[in-house]
């Protein structure tokens, strides 16, 4: 297959529904007002919820509502037209979290991976004092030298 024909494959995958690439459908022109927002004001308040809850992959420090990057403009994008599309929160976060892993989310939910990261600290110190104490209390005990 030569160059030309697979950038014509692939221009044509993308223009496919359900690819979600350059090429993906608009959202519906009744869906957003003239300010670009969504004319819904409970999906607008869905959408400002959730755009601060996730993390700009380039700025790290910023979520997608606060960040000016190309990435959180794009991000901002795919949110309100699965809001639009009718995706749940929950739908919407497991997407992000699969494309981008849970690092673009704010506050990842509890599981056994998030619990082990956020609690061996608190083990270690633990621990740490545990040894220091025991340390302390065995040389105690030791005779002192003349």
């Amino acid at each position: 297959m030569n160059r030309g024909s697979f950038a014509g494959v692939l221009t044509l995958a993308l223009a496919l529904p359900g690819f979600g690439g350059a090429f993906a459908e608009p959202p519906a022109a009744d869906a957003l007002d003239i300010h670009g927002q969504l004319a819904s004001p409970e999906l607008q308040v869905r959408f400002e919820r959730i755009a601060k809850e996730l993390r700009c992959l380039v700025c790290q420090n910023e979520s997608i509502a606060d960040s000016n990057a190309d990435l959180a403009r794009d991000l901002r994008r795919q949110v309100r037209e699965m809001l639009i599309a009718g995706k749940s929160d929950d739908a919407i976060f497991t997407f992000m979290t699969d494309r981008y892993g849970e690092f673009v989310r704010f506050a990842p939910p509890l599981t056994p991976k998030t619990a082990f990261i956020w609690g061996a600290p608190f083990v270690m110190l633990l621990l740490g004092g545990t040894i220091v104490y025991r340390v302390v209390r065995q040389r105690s005990r030791m005779p002192l030298d003349e």
